[in-house]
């Protein structure tokens, strides 16, 4: 396995990158977008560059991956593409605005994306994982129906393997938000983590 290190943020290299992979290991199998930052939201609401650094990583760093990546999948005719939303975008906290603004605005983005891959053989698979236990989330206390990466490893393998467009890890995930979204935004403003 060959290891190639790149700067998420240098948006200007995502394009080279691809094309370097592709040349030096033939067509492209599969684009795993598995990077972010979830910052420090206390900081970030007064910090706008803190803010701006996590909006860049989570979502305008991820728009530049996936759009080269889907230009790059399309001429192959072949590929599929993992995106790790959150549930975090799925209704936005006050707790983690600026996190989860970022995807949600990803989630947007991915699924828009995943509607134009139709049709060309490449298929997106969006995942929303909830809490994961890990290393970006290391010293908080874990929220209910937490994953573990294998977890979510595992979780997507099975999507994949099905050809879904997107899975909810864990799958109680889905209910559960179907239903906060529907929580009036007072009560959802008082909502811990």
């Amino acid at each position: 396995m060959d290891v190639i290190e790149f700067d998420a943020n240098a948006m200007d290299s995502h394009a080279e990158l691809l094309r370097e992979v592709a040349r030096e290991h033939g067509p492209i199998g599969i684009v795993v977008l598995a990077f972010g930052i979830l910052g420090d939201q206390a900081r970030a609401e007064d910090d706008a560059q803190h803010a701006l650094d996590v909006i860049t990583t989570d979502f305008l760093a991820q728009v530049s991956v996936l759009t080269h990546a889907a230009k790059l999948l399309r001429t192959q005719g072949s590929g599929d593409v993992v995106v790790f939303s959150s549930v975090a975008g799925v209704r936005v906290r006050r707790a983690n605005y600026v996190y989860g603004s970022a995807k949600a605005g990803l989630d947007g983005f991915a699924s828009g994306l995943s509607d134009s891959l139709h049709g060309s053989g490449v298929h997106l698979l969006l995942a929303r994982p909830g809490f994961v236990i890990g290393s970006m989330t290391e010293g908080m206390d874990p929220a209910p129906m937490s994953s573990t990466p294998d977890q979510v490893a595992d979780g997507v393998v099975a999507a994949l393997r099905k050809r879904r467009n997107s899975v909810w890890i864990p799958g109680t995930l889905r209910p559960v938000f179907f239903a906060m979204r529907l929580l009036p935004q007072g009560l959802w403003r008082r909502m811990p983590r």
